[in-house]
This record gives C-alpha cells, structure tokens and sequence, in this order.
C-alpha cells in the first residue's frame, strides 16, 4: 500500500531541487504526494504527474491534517520544524519525518542520513523503532561522499579540512545579494574596461578596493561584501574562536558514522565563504593511521561510491576539471590534488567540490524517502 507523503518548504532552494529530481527519478509513482504551505494556502499545487495529489495547498500548521501523513518531508526551515515537530509527535503521531534543516541534528532520537555512507546505519535505526531522519550539514556529507573509502577502512587519524563554500549555502537571498554586488562593481568600472587595461589597472584596482570597503555595495545579508573578497567565518559562534559551522564537522560525522566517543575521528578547521554561487569546495589534510602507498589510496577512495570521481593530480586535468563551475547541477564528487606532503609519509592532501543543493542538501532526503516507503 503508498504512503501518504506531505511535503513542506518544497518552494525554496532545497525544496525545488528536491522536487526537480524526484520528478527524474519519478519518485511520486510510488507515494501519494499531498503538498502544504506556510504561507499561500489553497493556492495550486506545484505540477506533479499524480493522480492522487491534493488539488489546493493545504495549512502546514494544521496539526490534523499533518497527522494523517504517514511520512512529513520538510525544506522548510529550522523555524518551522522548532513550531511545529514536538506539538505533533505530542499529539500522538507516529509517522517518519524526514528534515533537511540543522534543528533535530544533534537529538539522540534522530539518525542523520546519508546512505551511501551509513544504509546500514539507516536500517539499524528504523528497525530500533526511530522515527526522525535528517539530512546533514552540506560540507559534512561532501566529505564523506568524497572520502568515503577512507572512512570505511578506518585509515584515518584525523583532518584539518578549510571549506570554501558558495553563496547559495546560505540562501537565496545571499545569492541574490552576491548577484546585485557583481552587477554594482561592474557598471562602476564599465567605463575603465574599455580602456587600455596595461596603464590603468592599478587605478582601477584602487578604485574598486574603495568601492567594496565602502557603504555602497548592498550587504544587508552577509553584511560586508563578498563580490571581491571572502568571509572566513559562517554561521553563529558556537563556542570562543570556533563557529557552529565548524563544529558540526566532528559532531556530525562521527554521528553518521555511527562512532562512540571511545572511536571518533577527529576534524577540525575553518570554513570560509566565497563568491562562487553553487558548490562548495574543501581541501583537506588528512593524518592516516599508517603509511599506504598513493595508489592505494586513491583506489580506496574511488571504489567506495559510483559517484566519486578521481581527478589526476596535474595542471590540465585540476583546473578544467575539479572546481565548481564543472560540478554545479552534477552528482559528481570530483576529488583530486591527492598526494602525500613533505610533513611525513602519514600525511596526505586531497580537494574535492560538490554540489551542496544536491548531495550536501536534497539528495540524501530523496533517497531517506525511497527507504522508508519499501519498508
């Protein structure tokens, strides 16, 4: 018999792309879909090929019409699930909710998904009786995905990772704000560009270093610019001089892994936001728990998941092939710059780029759904 399947924040970012590849996949023959708005109910449903969808969006915060699901699948924010999941799991609903925000993460009573890295985790949970599934933190997930293998053998000691991560990791909104920055710096030197670049680029640099430590550019998300510059520090501090962003690292993946505090890896490092729009990039040193030769390691690394996708450790291939703009709209993990360092024959670096909207957000979420509607 399908599962009655209610979807909610299927209009934002995530949400889209969510939707965007369950329509690939043709996911919704196999449930019946029934949609939920915050804000525009009894509104048109979005246009999905299935007989049994509702025909008006119905209340997201209609706690009946909420317990008749016998799965709930959120993009709709942290916001939304802290409004409304204890008031529905109080009112006796037992059905499997499904999350991709950050707000359940961390609760004992919930398994973060991502089942090419834990499946048998997943089926542990559900077989344990657990009811809540989340998906993880984006630069989390693209990790593992990328490092996998490694992971699984337990080769690694610890890593000191710095993420590079893209507007769009932080919102629409952001994105938006980072397009109106570009489009602002290039009307301002439109003019200077069509001149002779070789006598005047220094007074053009000049000129756009004022503009961007000045009040003109518009900043009201990131609140400084990131057209032209960089912000090492996202989401809230979590604790002196370690954002919360970057405390997820550790917590997280030990959590998806499954490892008791007897066992965890250990990661650590900086994240950064650039002006990139999609994908967020990582470059990792890795400590390994012995010295294993690199071809090895990098059929390790390229046997554990059809999606990982090892790029040679030269000039051409780095630059055309491992960097966003090759990745974004993708399932592919390339990973590449994999060598061991000069520090010691234990160290290794790699560099992988991953689409966050897909594998770091609505991928995992798709597939969590797939699980729980064969169960």
């Amino acid at each position: 018999m399908m599962k009655s399947v209610g979807f909610i924040g299927w209009r934002g970012m995530v949400g889209s792309v969510l939707l965007d590849r369950m329509k690939e996949e043709k996911d919704f023959n196999n449930i019946i879909p029934i949609f939920f708005s915050t804000s525009q109910i009894g509104s048109t449903v979005p246009n999905i090929n299935s007989s049994f969808i509702n025909k008006v969006l119905y209340d997201a915060f209609d706690i009946s019409l909420l317990q008749e699901q016998d799965i709930i699948l959120t993009c709709q924010g942290t916001n939304y699930t802290k409004k409304i999941y204890d008031k529905l799991r109080s009112s006796g609903w037992e059905g499997y909710w499904i999350d991709s925000s950050s707000y359940l993460r961390t609760r004992n009573d919930s398994c973060i998904v991502l089942d090419p890295v834990n499946y048998d985790l997943i089926i542990n949970k559900i077989n344990e009786g657990f009811k809540t599934f989340v998906g993880g933190n984006c630069t989390v997930s693209l990790m593992l995905l990328a490092l996998g293998g490694l992971f699984n053998d337990k080769l690694i000691e610890w890593i000191s990772v710095a993420t590079y991560q893209a507007a769009s990791g932080a919102g629409s909104k952001h994105m938006f704000e980072l397009l109106k920055q570009m489009n602002f710096l290039s009307k301002y030197i439109d003019l200077d560009l069509k001149n002779d670049l070789s006598s005047n680029i220094l007074s053009i640099d000049r000129k756009v270093t004022n503009l961007i430590n000045s009040d003109r550019l518009p900043k009201n998300n990131f609140k400084v610019p990131l057209v032209g510059s960089l912000i090492p520090w996202i989401d809230k501090t979590f604790s002196y001089g370690i954002s919360k962003e970057e405390w997820k690292g550790q917590f997280e993946t030990n959590k998806i892994l499954g490892m008791d505090n007897e066992n965890l890896f250990l990661i650590d490092g900086i994240c950064v936001r650039i002006s990139t729009l999609r994908c967020h990039s990582q470059y990792f040193t890795i400590k390994l728990k012995h010295d294993i030769h690199i071809n090895d390691i990098i059929q390790i690394i390229y046997n554990h998941n059809k999606w990982v996708k090892i790029i040679p450790n030269d000039s051409e291939s780095t630059i055309s092939k491992l960097n966003p703009s090759v990745t974004s709209g993708t399932l592919d993990i390339p990973i590449g710059r994999i060598r061991k360092l000069n520090i010691g024959k234990k160290y290794l670096s790699a560099f992988t780029v991953g689409d966050q909207l897909l594998w770091g957000a609505a991928e995992p979420i798709r597939r969590m759904l797939n699980i729980l509607i064969k169960q």
